[in-house]
Order: structure tokens, then C-alpha cells, then sequence
């Protein structure tokens, strides 16, 4: 990320009250207002509906094709987030893709806590195979903790048995919830926001006393092997050699990885000022192309 870009986040996100200061439901609610500052484009047709388990939003920007789908995860730790905090970013992400965006809103903890959420993007997923959409025209998209519980939904697709998708889209994914990166100390000071305390206890809501390192929960420790393609778009600081080199473990195990650098989304409310960042604009043209390429259309 840019100077510039790192500036503007700081300034911004050193309005919002420090997250420890918050309840739950004055985080979730702090996460809603994000609409007023990024509204959805009036173009963008917004349209609710009750999938089998869960409602979703399908985001229609104009002239799209109507045979294919993002199928998108919201960010916020597992406890945080909805449907109308990430409509902007949705929007844009099936903009660049010139598909329809099949937002979920996907059950939070602690009230639901793993494996909540993935039983819940996995009933979308066949949702929409069940309305008639092909497997090779949808692509899982998330960011943050979406982003892990989209690579978390393509194990537990494969794992089942089910109908591969066409590929995933991870944003910064949270994929190692051990949270034991050294960098939580060494990079302290260069980073502010993300505290190890901040995401123990969105881990703690999500996964409890559970094993952290269970391949559905952290999927950097999960065999890789005949996933779809998976684009990763911001690859997260956080991580000594295993989180380096897991990307390329991906590809080693049949998967195409690539990375759209400059984005940065290790602290769930980044979400609410994407639209600030030239680099996010240009990840979301690397998204759109990958998403294109991989449903046939590029």
C-alpha cells in the first residue's frame, strides 16, 4: 500500500472509537453505517431473497450476464459484518466481472460459532447450483475472514464430493486462526491496528476451545490439492516461512496462485474505506479478470 493509501486509512480509521472500546452490537452497528460514507451505486440493482438457510442480496449491476455468480463472503472476524456493510464492495467486484454478486448473510458469532458460517456458504453454493446455475459459473469470493471461509467452502466442496466451482477470490484472507505469528510483536509499531489481543477474541467467538489449527478453521494448515483456481489479492503480512510460502504450496498442490498486490486488509473495519485506495481500485480490475478468465468470458 501507497504512502498516500496508509494515510488515509490511519486518518480515517483514527475517527472510529478503538474496537476494545465497543460492544458486539455497537461493532455491528458501527459496520452498518458504512453505507452512508459508500453508498451503492443507484445503477446497481439490489434485490433480497431467503436462500435455503440464510437471506442474501443479489447485486445486479447493469449489462451483466445473468449465468454466472459471485458468490460473496463478507469480512469482520466471524463476528462482525453483513450484507450491508460490504454492498459497495460486492458491487464493485461483479462490476469488474461482469457478473451478477450473490451477497450471503451468513450466521455470526458467538451466537453462531463455527461451523455456522461454512454450513451456511456451502447451502448458497448448492442454492445456487439448484436455480440452475453451472458449477463452472460461479466463482466464492471474500475478504479477510470471508476470504478464509471461501478456501474453508472450496475444502469443504471437495471433501463432499460436491460439484467444483470455477475458482475462488481470497482478500487478505484470515487463514491461520493459532494467531502465533511473531509479527504480531515484531510488527507492532508499524501496525497498530491489528493487535494480537484485537483478533484473540474474534477467534475466541469463533472457534472457542476448538482445535485452531482444524483445516475448515485455519486453512493454512489444510491440504490444498485439486481446489479450484485461487486468486489471492493482498497476501497478508502476518507469518514466518509456512505463511509465506503457502501460496506456493497451493500451486505445488494443482492450483493456479496469483496475487494483486497493494491491498492490505488485516483489520476488519479496512473494509469500510476501501474505496479510498487506488490500489483497491486496481485489485478489483485484477479480480474482474480473473473472475472473467476463469468463467470462460475473458
Amino acid at each position: 500500500m501507497s504512502d498516500k493509501g496508509i494515510h488515509l486509512v490511519r486518518e480515517h480509521l483514527a475517527k472510529l472509537p478503538p474496537p476494545n472500546t465497543l460492544t458486539i452490537e455497537q461493532r455491528r452497528a458501527q459496520y452498518e453505517r458504512a453505507e452512508r460514507v459508500f453508498p451503492t451505486p443507484p445503477d446497481v440493482k439490489v434485490e433480497t431473497i431467503a436462500a435455503p438457510a440464510r437471506p442474501a442480496e443479489w447485486l445486479t449491476p447493469p449489462g451483466v450476464r445473468t449465468d454466472a455468480v459471485v458468490l460473496y463472503l463478507h469480512g469482520g472476524g466471524y463476528v462482525i459484518g453483513s450484507p450491508r456493510s460490504h454492498r459497495h464492495l460486492a458491487a464493485a467486484i461483479a462490476r469488474s466481472a461482469g457478473t451478477r454478486a450473490l451477497l450471503l448473510d451468513y450466521r455470526l458469532a458467538p451466537e453462531h460459532p463455527f461451523p455456522a458460517a461454512l454450513e451456511d456458504s456451502v447451502a448458497a453454493y448448492q442454492w445456487l447450483l439448484g436455480q440452475g446455475i453451472a458449477p463452472e459459473r460461479v466463482v466464492v469470493a471474500g475478504d479477510s475472514a470471508g476470504g478464509g471461509l471461501t478456501v474453508a467452502t472450496l475444502l469443504a466442496l471437495r471433501d463432499r464430493g460436491l460439484p467444483r466451482p470455477a475458482g475462488g477470490v481470497c482478500i487478505s484472507p484470515w487463514v491461520d486462526l493459532t494467531n502465533s505469528a511473531a509479527s504480531y510483536v515484531t510488527r507492532a509499531v508499524a501496525d497498530p491496528i491489528v493487535t494480537r489481543d484485537a483478533i484473540e477474541g474474534l477467534t475466541q467467538a469463533y472457534i472457542g476451545a476448538g482445535d485452531r489449527k482444524a483445516p475448515l478453521v485455519s486453512p493454512l494448515y489444510a491440504d490444498l490439492r485439486h481446489l479450484p483456481p485461487l486468486l489471492g489479492a493482498g497476501r497478508r503480512r502476518r507469518g514466518a516461512a509456512r505463511r509465506r510460502a503457502w501460496p506456493r504450496t497451493a500451486r505445488e498442490g494443482g492450483r493456479r496462485g496469483r496475487h494483486a498486490g497493494g491491498m492490505a486488509l488485516d483489520d476488519p473495519r479496512l473494509a469500510l474505506v476501501l474505496p479510498m485506495l487506488d490500489e483497491a481500485e486496481r485489485a478489483i480490475e485484477v479480480i474482474g479478470r480473473f473472475v472473467r478468465r476463469v468463467h470462460g468470458a475473458a
